[in-house]
């Protein structure tokens, strides 16, 4: 079996266009729809969303650079 990979946006769920293939007319072929998994972008999205929520804490946009290193060097010493 011959397989070609195609990459469509839906526009509409009631309808695919796929054009251009490398088929005959009257060939038959066997269609198989997968979501395209970018699990990479679904983990940025979380971050980003994480950075919001934690960023819209009151009292964090006053903490400073200063502090912020002294806590990260606190931590590595086991403090």
């Amino acid at each position: 079996m011959n397989a070609y990979k195609t990459y469509v946006t839906i526009e509409d769920p009631n309808h695919v266009v796929l054009s251009n293939l490398p088929f005959q007319p009257g060939q038959r072929v066997e269609v198989i729809i997968l979501t395209e998994n970018n699990e990479r972008a679904e983990i940025s999205k979380k971050v980003r969303d994480l950075f919001d929520k934690t960023q819209a804490i009151p009292g964090v946009q006053k903490i400073t650079e200063e502090e912020i290193t002294a806590e990260i060097e606190a931590y590595r010493r086991g403090e």
